[in-house]
């Protein structure tokens, strides 16, 4: 993947599509719905639709996993360790009982599903699935309307954050259970012990993560990940507004998908992506109108290509607050980018978008918050990290798993040809990964320098994954500002996925095609952090943060006090300033320098040293002399410790 062309994505060029992007409208397009709801047919009615795989079609799902694992799964040495499992032998005996079964003698449908994502859930990885094929694909359940959790004085509790279809709910009850309505019970189960027993089934790289994508999904089945529930029925314990008990009984509704799944090859870079968190995403928002969600939401969020954004006072200040949705860069036109040239067009797009949102914002406090953020392409997260710190990005590096169809596939696949000559080593040395390599290039990570001066914080929750996980660890990893955690660590998803079709491609047999719409994601490539934590995975471990509990009032009234204490975490935060101007001279450039919280002050014209002073008062005026003709003029203010603490550039020409 060639990510860009120099010459678009130099300063002046994205500072010139700043200026233009701010003048238009900050609207985003309305999607169309993915799922609609099928009223016509039960849940119970879709469970009896007979099976369609063939005794030979479940034998290549199964060898094609078993090979996917052995062969390209990055995390297995870590996922046998971490958690005493063995999903090699398991996938063995799986094919073994298939080869002593007939079509006439083998198990049933569901039986064979349930082993194989038994055997995927073992290895606590979003990352690595097993997505079922035909007519599963192609189905949910849900139920009309979402749980949230919060605290007081310590203790979990559960409300209602939205009525979905309030004309769903039953006529004695529409009154009492609506949004903010206490949840007590799951199916006379107290609703804690229900979620956690919920995540059993679930595959988060931690407790957090468990216990959250278990919440996410406790309304939302999707079939692609998990087949459909087993009742009918689901009753629901609560206490109205006024504190009276009520109970809820109420059946799934089915849903279809009414468009296929997105196709993630071709010239898409490098993904990042909790797939099933997506698609639960997707559920979630064809079944209420934009109308509706922006009726139920009381934050006021604009919304900019993958970013909502307002100002918020809060803790005696005022701030901007970006909620990044997710990572992914999407086409203007079309469902896949055709070319490179697409795909880096729209990376320059989304990196514009954030800017303009910047620079619309207050400049002395900046909350961002990838709360939910499943992931998506990894570029697109740690481009945007040097955006906010003077410091130089060093990327999350990656390593490959050292084995015979690795080998061939960094032979076979540009995209991976760096790793080769280290996994062909590794024959000799023995080890069991690559050397580690980044999926984004230094050159890009730091092509555009730093933009925003202001003291950043980072609002993550379990529900963090992959690109999320990444950009949080490069947060930390450069230490740009605090991270404040919702639920102590993030979903700790530290790989780079691909699709089965991906490793077909270049490398043909052993690998074939799976049927019936079948499909295997798995992670190829492990992430590993940087900085004063270099060297350690992110898959399972996470980035971890100042906790903070949710409140009522979080939930019901736009996170008030999440953002007073994100405001108290910008308050503890030192603040730099440095801004400079330009006046040229007969073989002199008179530079004027205005400065806050600095000591000193290195000054460089087209990427060379050519003056330092100290800060003495502001502003500052400094000639550097022998400038005939300059382009660029770069700022570096140290604090008297010494630190780089802030960068500014001046385009001269």
């Amino acid at each position: 993947m060639t990510y860009l062309n120099a010459g678009e994505w130099d300063r002046a060029a994205v500072l010139a599509a700043v200026r233009e992007r701010a003048a238009e409208p900050p609207a985003a397009a309305a999607a169309a719905p993915v799922y609609v709801p099928d009223d016509h047919t039960t849940v119970a009615e879709f469970l009896r639709t007979p099976g369609a795989l063939t005794l030979a079609e479940r034998k290549v799902i199964a060898r094609q996993a078993l090979l996917l694992l052995e062969q390209n799964y990055a995390h297995l040495p870590l996922k046998v360790s971490m958690y005493g499992i063995n999903p090699l032998q398991r996938l063995r005996l799986l094919l073994a009982r298939a080869e002593r079964q007939t079509d006439a003698t083998m198990d049933p449908e569901q039986r064979f599903h349930q082993e194989l994502l038994s055997v995927f859930t073992s290895l606590h990885d979003l990352h690595t699935t097993y997505e079922l094929p035909t007519p599963y694909a192609e189905g949910a359940a849900f139920l009309p309307f979402r749980i949230e959790q919060y605290a007081e004085n310590g203790e979990p509790r559960y409300l209602v954050a939205q009525v979905t279809h309030p004309d769903r709910i039953p006529e004695p009850v529409r009154a009492t259970f609506v949004k903010g309505a206490e949840v007590t019970h799951w199916n006379g189960v107290p609703i804690d012990r229900a979620v956690d027993a919920h995540g059993e089934r679930f595959a988060g790289s931690n407790p957090a993560a468990r216990h959250a994508i278990a919440l996410r999904s406790l309304p939302f089945r999707v079939f692609r990940y998990h087949l459909p529930p087993d009742e009918d029925f689901v009753t629901v314990g609560f206490a109205g507004l006024d504190g009276r008990p009520g109970e809820l009984r109420l059946p799934w509704t089915l849903a279809r998908r009414t468009a296929p799944a997105p196709v993630l090859g071709g010239a898409q870079g490098l993904i990042g992506l909790d797939h099933e968190g997506q698609e639960i995403a997707e559920l979630v928002a064809s079944l209420v109108s934009r109308g509706a969600a922006a009726a139920a939401s009381p934050s006021d969020y604009q919304e900019r290509g993958r970013f909502l954004f307002r100002r918020v006072t809060a803790g005696g200040r005022t701030f901007g607050h970006v909620r990044i949705k997710d990572f992914k860069l999407q086409p203007l036109d079309t469902d896949i980018f055709e070319t490179d040239a697409e795909f880096a067009e729209a990376l320059r797009r989304h990196v514009v978008d954030f800017l303009t949102i910047l620079d619309g914002l207050p400049q002395d406090g900046l909350v961002l918050d990838i709360r939910d953020n499943p992931g998506g392409t990894i570029v697109a997260g740690e481009i945007l990290l040097q955006l906010l710190t003077p410091r130089t990005i060093q990327p999350e590096p990656a390593q490959l798993l050292t084995t015979p169809q690795n080998l061939r596939l960094a032979r076979l696949d540009p995209r991976f040809a760096r790793w080769e000559s280290s996994v062909d080593r590794a024959v000799e040395t023995g080890v069991p990964y690559s050397e580690a390599f980044p999926l984004t290039t230094p050159e890009l990570a730091n092509r555009l320098g730093q933009f925003y001066q202001g003291p950043v914080v980072l609002i993550t929750n379990a529900l963090c994954y992959s690109t999320a996980d990444i950009f949080a660890a490069g947060f930390a990893d450069h230490g740009i500002g605090v991270i404040v955690s919702v639920d102590g660590n993030t979903g700790a998803g530290g790989g780079n996925v691909v699709e089965h079709k991906d490793v077909i491609g270049p490398l043909g047999e052993p690998y074939e095609p799976l049927p019936r719409q079948a499909n295997l994601h798995v992670a190829i490539r492990r992430t590993l952090r940087v900085g004063e934590a270099a060297g350690t995975p992110l898959e399972d471990y996470g980035v971890t943060g100042e906790l903070y509990r949710m409140t009522r009032r979080d939930l019901l009234e736009g996170n008030p006090d999440l953002m007073e204490r994100a405001a108290q975490a910008l308050a503890g935060q030192l603040g730099h300033r440095l801004a400079l101007s330009a006046e040229p001279g007969d073989a002199t450039l008179f530079v004027t320098v205005e400065s806050t919280g600095l000591d000193r002050v290195d000054l460089y014209v087209d990427g060379r040293p050519r003056a330092s002073a100290d800060l003495t008062e502001s502003p500052l005026r400094i000639a550097v002399h022998d400038v005939t003709t300059a382009g660029e003029l770069r700022a570096e203010g140290f604090t008297k410790d010494g630190r780089l603490a802030v960068t500014a550039t001046e385009l001269l020409s």
